[in-house]
Formats: C-alpha cells, structure tokens, sequence
C-alpha cells in the first residue's frame, strides 16, 4: 500500500480514472465529416456539426464496430442494446446545447485491466463501463485581444469514455494504468493513443482518506490531463492539497480542477454536477442501438494478439525474463520489430541488442521504429556475422554505428571496411608473442596475480584492431602465459 505522510498521520489516495479515447475513423460519430488531425480551422464540419436547424444524426457503424473492439479486448461484457442519451449543458464549443452521449445503458459493462508495478506484482484494474459519445469544438483564445472564436473540426468526432473503478492508490498505479491501456487500444487500432494531440485525455477522480479507513472522502475530478506526466504530478499535488485542507480542520469540496502544467498545481474549475443536473434524457433522433450476437462473436475472433497474451508467449517460446518480455510488448511495432530479428536467431541475444544498442539509437535520434536507419533485417544480419563468426561482439558495436550512419547491410559494410575477424590462431599467436614479450614485468605480475590476464586480453585486442577472435584470444594466451 502506498501511504503519504501527513501532519497527524498516514492517507491513502483514492482514484479512478474517466480516460477519453478519440475512435480511429475516418468519419465522424454521426456524420460523414473527416477527422484528420491538423487541418485549417472549421474546414471539417458537416451541418449535424455545427447543429443546423433539422440535421439528424446517423450513427457511424465503424465507431461502434470499434468500440465493442475495445470493450472485448478490455475483458468487458458487450451490451447486445444500448441508448444514446443526451447530456444537457450550455459552453460555446457546444454547439446544440448538448452532447450526444450514453448514461443508464452503455455500449460496454463491466472489464478489467491487469497492470505491472515496479516491484513486479501485478493488480487488477477494475473497469465500470465504456460508452460511445461525441466530442465538442475547441475555443481558441489568442486569436484575438478581446474574443475568443470557436473552431469545429472536433465538433462530432467519436469518443470512447472508459471508466474505471476507484482502484488505483498512487500516481505509479495510475501511470501504468493509463500506459497498459493505451497499449491495448494501440494494439487493437481503436486510438492511436496520442495525448499530444488530444486523441487521448483523462479526467482523474482524487479523494483521500485515513489509511485504515474503509470509507472514500470527497473527491475532485480534474480535467483533460494530456500526458502520463501531468496525471502524476496533478495526483500528487492534489492529494497533498486535500490531505492539508483536512488536517487543517476543513473539508474538501466536491468540485471541478484544471491542471496547471506550469505551476505544477491544480486550481479551482467549477463545482462538480452530478448526473441530474445534466438532464440525461435519451435521444429522440436515435433508436436503441442494438447489436447481433453474430456480429460480436466475428469482432472477437478478428481480434489480434494483445500485450499480456503476448508477453505469455515470449517468456515461453523464446526463453525471454519477464522485464524484457514486457518491455518488448509495450508497443505492438516493437514486439513486431523484435520477432523479425529474432527469427531463427538466438532470441535472447536479439531482445539484448533490441532493447540495448537499438533502443538507445532511437531515443538518440529521436524517432520512431518506422523512422529508423536501422531495418530489423539488417539487425538480424548482424546477429549472424556475430554467430558464424565473421566478427567479433567488439566488432559489431562499431559496426553497428556504422549501419547507423549509413544505412547499409551489414555484411557490405565488413567488406568494404575490412572488418572480417581474424581466426588465423598463427597470426594470433604472433600477436601474443609480441605483447608477452614487450611486458616482462606484467608477466610477472601475473604469475603473482593471475586477474591481470584480462589486461593482456586487451593489450592482443589492440593490437589486432579488435579483430581477433576472443576465444581464441583467450586460448593461446592463457597457454603462453602458463607456459
């Protein structure tokens, strides 16, 4: 359990998360409208968007498709019958004077999540419920020195809100929360997860209470939190908040906070609504939403091999630690990435280099797999002049930095560089006889303290440019320096 210190004694934080999920479509929630990120304001709006006088709304039946995507790969009951309620609430970026959501019966129950924590225990997260709704426009306010003008294009666009339970208890619960599930929805293709853009938001529910204490305190929401970051530090922040207004002999406030990434603070939004005062009502222009049993069973057999599934399978058929396991499925282009080099190689050696040299390559540069210099081919290439002996573990370093730089194969690279291992014993033997000889005072060291072999091993590898084989190294060095 993790427990904050306070001034008369130990709190417990209580959280649960409202995660927003922009759907992957190519159209919005109910209308035809695009959704591509980054176009010129108000240039993808269709009339259901801006609310015009008798525009019905059409549900898009790819936004629902992903939707029960998600909820099967969530471990979530599906609804066969759903309702699209309206939210009743006046702001500018709305443009009908209400949101299109769902309230009593949405479109997915009950699921669940399993994270991983840092001492490698595992918890169950649970999830309450994911429901289809529609996004609202976007205010712009440095437009202008005195107004503040309304942009549309997100007007429309489908979200899924996923719910879960308050069974979080610390900002590294919730950051591997969030992380485990924008995996999941990766893998799926239903969000690209990207919280930079706003294809991904959270509202985090904080309260606090006595550690010992069964009942939940009051909670504050605070909203649109876009990166794992901010939710830590906003969570943070606002359980020390809560735990010095009570301590202080106040009580906390059931209300609605910004997070300011600046200031590393929350401050007050509005006080929180509660359900009624929305006005849920369902949709006259839309009918139940209902869906056939064929349909979910065709949805979960398409769906793909997801994060623990996979992790299972690589710690059993390629031999891999739990850690490396889970660091190579966090993304589904790395564990792809991964499985191309391995294949047909030592798996275990792969996930090194994967993880190590290749790894530090990308964050170096700062791109993605899809940007990288370096194909999994070309890895896979240099595992094998490792295994067959055309280079040496020394060797492949360079080499590769040299693919790196240049973006070429490996076995051209050790032609035109000549960097062919030398397993000539004859000319290795030279090689030691020649250090051996110039270092008698080493030697004798050596006979006094045989860890000083190692200094000779370097001294050969010098010598021969790091070309030499290390085996063979050791082999006749250990002879003549024995001799």
């Amino acid at each position: 359990m993790s427990l904050i210190k306070g001034e008369t004694g130990d709190w417990e934080i209580v959280m649960g998360l409202e995660v927003h999920a922009q759907v992957v479509s190519q159209a919005k929630l109910f209308s035809g409208a695009p959704t591509t990120f980054g176009a010129d304001p108000n240039t993808q709006v269709s009339l259901v968007d801006a609310a015009m006088p008798g525009m019905l709304p059409v549900i898009n039946a790819h936004c629902v498709a992903q939707a029960v995507r998600t909820g099967l790969g969530l471990n979530a009951k599906i609804n066969l019958r759903s309702v699209f309620d309206r939210k009743n609430y006046f702001y500018a970026d709305l443009p009908a004077g209400y949101q299109i959501s769902q309230y009593k019966d949405p479109v997915v129950g009950e699921g669940a999540v399993e994270i991983e924590l840092k001492d490698g225990a595992t918890k169950t997260i649970g999830i309450e419920r994911l429901h289809l709704e529609q996004d609202a426009a976007k205010l712009l306010h440095d437009q202008h020195p005195t107004q503040s003008y309304v942009d549309l294009n997100r007007s429309g666009v489908a979200l899924m809100e996923i719910v879960s339970r308050p069974d979080l208890r610390s900002s590294d619960e919730a950051a591997a929360y969030l992380t485990k599930l924008r995996s999941i929805l990766r893998y799926l293709g239903t969000c690209d997860g990207n919280m930079e853009e706003g294809s991904m938001r959270c509202d985090v529910n904080v309260s606090v209470r006595r550690a010992g204490t069964s009942a939940y305190g009051t909670r504050c929401e605070i909203k649109n939190v876009n990166s794992i970051r901010f939710v830590r530090q906003a969570i943070e922040h606002e359980a020390r908040r809560q735990i010095e207004i009570i301590e202080g002999g106040g009580t906390i406030t059931q209300e609605t906070r910004l997070f300011d990434p600046g200031k590393g603070e929350t401050r007050s939004m509005r006080s929180k609504e509660d359900a009624h005062d929305y006005r849920y009502f369902p949709d006259p222009d839309l009918l139940p939403l209902v869906l056939k049993e064929e349909d979910v069973a065709r949805w979960r057999a398409e769906l793909p091999e997801l994060p623990d599934a996979k992790k299972a399978r690589f710690v059993k058929d390629y031999g891999l630690s739990v850690y490396d396991a889970g660091v190579l499925v966090a993304e589904q282009e790395t564990a792809l990435f991964f499985e191309s080099v391995a294949k047909g190689r030592d798996a275990k050696q792969a996930a090194n280099w994967v993880t190590g040299d290749f790894f530090a390559m990308l964050n170096r540069r700062g791109v993605a797999i899809g940007q990288s210099p370096v194909s999994a081919a070309h890895l896979g290439r240099l595992l094998d002049l490792i295994a067959d002996g055309t280079i040496s573990g020394r060797i492949a370093k360079d080499l590769f930095v040299a693919m790196e730089e240049t973006g070429k194969d490996p076995a051209a690279l050790v032609e035109e560089r000549g960097l062919k291992q030398v397993t000539d014993t004859g000319a290795i033997e030279a090689a030691v006889r020649a250090v051996v000889e110039a270092n008698p005072d080493k030697v004798a060291a050596y006979k006094a303290k045989p860890s000083m072999f190692g200094w000779f091993v370097g001294q050969v590898m010098k010598s021969t440019g790091g070309k030499a084989n290390p085996k063979a190294v050791n082999d006749i060095l250990k002879k003549a320096l024995d001799a």
